[in-house]
Formats: C-alpha cells, sequence, structure tokens
C-alpha cells in the first residue's frame, strides 16, 4: 500500500462526512441556497490563490527536476481553476474585490502557507493531497448516477472529470516519494482534511452573499 492511499483510507471518515454534508448534498441535487455557493466561491478563490503560491514554493524547494515540473505543473491546474471560479463570481453577482477571507479560510491558507515556507517537499505535498483527493473524491461520487441539469452541474462535472483525477494521482505520486509514514505526515493531512471539512461547514452556516 502506498503512503496516499494509506493516508486516504485512514481519514475515511472525514471524507464521509464532507460526502454528507448539507452543503455538497445541496449541490448534488441543486438545491443549495444562491448565496451559500456565492459565499463559497468568493471564499475558495482566496484559498486556491494560496494553494498556488504553496506549489510554486514547493517548485522552487525541488532538489530534482521530476518534483519541480510536477508542481510546477499542479500550479497551473490551480490557476485554470481560479479561471473557473472568477467566471462562477462573474455570473452569481459576487465582487471578489469586496470579499475579505473569514476565520476558516485563514485557518486553511495560514497553515498552507506556513507548511509552504518552513517545511520540505515532502510534507508540502502531504498539506495539499487532502484537497485535491477529496474534490475528485466529492465530484465522481456526486457523478456517479449521472450530472442533473441544475446550477451546479458544472462544478460537478469539473472536478469528476478525468483531468482532474490525474492531477491528483500527480500530487500524489509526489507523496508517495516521502521516506516513510511519519506521525507529522499523518497529522499535516488530517489537520488539511478537517480544514476542508470546517471550510464546507462555514460556507453552509455563513453563506450570507446575495448571488
Amino acid at each position: 500500500m502506498t503512503i496516499s492511499i494509506d493516508l486516504w483510507q485512514s481519514n475515511q471518515d472525514i471524507a464521509q462526512e464532507c460526502l454528507n454534508h448539507p452543503f455538497i448534498q445541496g449541490i448534488a441535487n441543486g438545491t443549495l441556497e444562491s448565496s451559500k455557493f456565492a459565499y463559497y466561491v468568493a471564499q475558495d478563490v482566496f484559498f486556491l490563490e494560496a494553494f498556488a503560491r504553496a506549489y510554486s514554493l514547493a517548485a522552487a524547494k525541488s532538489d530534482d527536476w521530476e518534483g519541480f515540473n510536477t508542481f510546477h505543473a499542479l500550479a497551473g491546474g490551480v490557476i485554470e481553476e481560479l479561471k473557473l471560479h472568477e467566471a462562477y463570481a462573474n455570473s452569481w453577482g459576487v465582487d471578489l474585490q469586496q470579499v475579505e477571507p473569514t476565520t476558516a479560510t485563514r485557518r486553511y491558507t495560514d497553515f498552507l502557507i506556513a507548511t509552504a515556507w518552513g517545511s520540505d517537499t515532502c510534507l508540502i505535498a502531504t498539506a495539499m493531497t487532502p484537497c485535491m483527493r477529496l474534490y475528485t473524491f466529492l465530484g465522481q461520487q456526486l457523478a456517479r448516477d449521472g450530472i442533473g441539469n441544475h446550477k451546479y452541474a458544472e462544478w460537478i462535472r469539473t472536478y469528476s472529470n478525468q483531468e482532474f483525477e490525474q492531477l491528483v494521482q500527480k500530487l500524489e505520486h509526489l507523496v508517495n516519494r516521502c521516506p516513510q509514514l511519519t506521525a507529522s505526515v499523518k497529522s499535516t493531512y488530517r489537520y488539511a482534511i478537517l480544514c476542508e471539512r470546517d471550510f464546507f461547514q462555514a460556507a453552509w452556516e455563513i453563506g450570507t452573499l446575495t448571488a
């Protein structure tokens, strides 16, 4: 068993909690309140910007060309994802210039940037993998019985497609290069996936932007 599989399987409790969360289920059936999704999109832009920066720091720290190229390519993937979110924001009437990151967003982005600055590429990849693996898991689960014709269908298509899965596998390959499954690797992964759950919860509780 690889390190990435071990980590993912060890955190299935949180993955299932995210899948069953009312925010995600609202996306699944198209019933999520527009204000909650608008809040989520605005906050996710801040998160993705931090994600891109963390990838760039990891690329700079890479001591081999494979690691550098992989982190660089993943940063490019985030930039494309940001374009999608900006399109969402425009269509939902969200002015990103007027949005400030909230507590759940700051907690997650501060953790990612601190890890990127202060840790090696093994731990950086570990901190970033839960987001990628969780989103492809959610997208694939939501698309399993077909994607309904509703306002959140594009979100499901984005995270269920094979191209996104390939990005996830590239990142997990870097995690699998870690020398061993240490307590630090385990706790870093666990903290990141808990941040994901809290991010969805915040969107559910305080998503009050007007869409």
